[in-house]
């Protein structure tokens, strides 16, 4: 929030509810129970989970409120108002200037009538909620406004991941029109005074009975300064969409569809508001000879059948170093799998997850007259049939 006002529609809200504390909570376990809520449904820990997404924005919209002591007093006392019936649209005053639902014998001008001494009461809070001044609006500079979140996709490759990159994205975003600037006016031309709103930037509707608040012009928009010749490129919104390139870091050890947040690199804000954040889905590309599973790298490695049965000792390549030495003993089974340590991706700690090989026997699709004389002669001396016995035992 850019300021300490509350907005009406908060009162409607129970914020100790959305954070599941106690109304009586103190400030530190109104902000142990935000963080224990806003890790578990962070977006950066569940990127295609909308109701998480959600319940996050939910979450940090009542810590804005009841996480700070100022604007939760301020809280307490509209939602007190608003269970007495002191709000609601359509409230008229009752007899002896009392409100309507609120309580009689209670005066009106009192009751909105700021302390002695340069408010501090119950006007201040009306002042918050409506405009200030019983309704009359007061003039004040246009409300900064943060940018919006972005999206974007981002290509690497396989060892890029592994090891980090940085890639230049992109990204397109509304934002303030590259003629005008935002001001909405024909360049060269000056601006004066919106008539609307008579340079307030905003307008009092009223919302039944004797109450009324402050809506944005929308004459001007909020910017309180119109042009009798409107921008030509924006046609006097004073926005625009605008295309810039950005260089994003992409962290060692990423995951293929990981979604990582660029704090401060979406929308630009609004009237000196902050940026938004950009989220980047990174997409991975695959490797000819290795995979990955978690922090290890995986590779199948083609071996023979006789270097299964009396072992064997092979070379498996690493991703960008030297080759190792796999030591297979005699008689290992197809598709076993060996660990080369350290051999593997980078954990966030700088230590390297390991090698996983898998050995894979290869069937020779010809044979020379040798070695298929070797095999009948080896066949000769063995039962293979025995290797099927207990599959048909089991076959009942």
């Amino acid at each position: 929030m850019s300021d300490d006002g509350i907005r009406s529609d908060w009162a409607t809200k129970d914020f100790y509810k959305e954070l599941g504390v106690a109304k009586s909570a103190t400030q530190d376990e109104i902000k142990k129970a935000y963080r224990r809520l806003a890790r578990a449904n962070h977006p950066d820990s569940h990127p295609d989970d909308t109701a998480k997404h959600d319940r996050f924005k939910a979450v940090a919209e009542a810590y804005d409120v009841i996480g700070d002591p100022e604007r939760r007093k301020k809280y307490d006392q509209a939602r007190e108002m608003f269970s007495r019936g002191g709000f609601p649209a359509g409230a008229g005053f009752g007899s002896g200037g009392g409100f309507g639902g609120y309580g009689g014998g209670v005066n009106v001008e009192d009751l909105l009538r700021d302390r002695a001494g340069g408010g501090g009461g119950f006007g201040d809070l009306f002042g918050d909620l409506f405009g200030g001044g019983g309704g009359r609006g007061r003039a004040r500079p246009p409300r900064a406004a943060r940018g919006a979140d972005l999206e974007t996709t981002a290509t690497i490759g396989f060892t890029e991941a592994l090891d980090g990159a940085t890639v230049s994205l992109r990204v397109s975003s509304d934002g303030a029109c590259a003629t005008c600037h935002g001001t909405g006016g024909k360049p060269g031309t000056q601006p004066h005074v919106c008539p609307t709103c008579e340079g307030t930037g905003f307008v009092t509707a009223s919302v039944g009975g004797a109450f009324s608040m402050n809506e944005t012009c929308p004459s001007c928009g909020g910017r309180q300064l119109v042009y009798d010749d409107p921008c030509p490129a924006c046609h006097g919104s004073g926005r625009g969409r605008a295309t810039r390139t950005i260089q994003a870091k992409i962290p060692a050890g990423v995951k293929d569809g990981q979604r990582i947040r660029l704090r401060g690199k979406g929308a630009p804000g609004d009237n000196g508001g902050p940026s938004g954040d950009l989220y980047v889905t990174v997409k991975v590309t695959g490797h000819r000879v290795f995979g990955r599973k978690g922090e290890h790298l995986t590779v199948d490695v083609p071996v023979s059948f006789t270097e299964l049965a009396l072992g064997a000792e092979i070379k498996v390549p690493t991703l960008g170093g030297a080759p190792v030495t796999l030591k297979v003993p005699a008689g290992t089974p197809n598709g076993r799998t060996f660990r080369v340590r350290g051999k593997g991706a980078e954990r966030p700690d700088g230590t390297r997850g390991d090698l996983l090989a898998t050995v894979e026997v290869q069937v020779p699709g010809h044979l020379d007259p040798e070695a298929k004389a070797a095999l009948e002669a080896y066949a000769a001396t063995t039962d293979d049939s025995r290797l099927r016995s207990g599959l048909f035992d089991g076959a009942g």
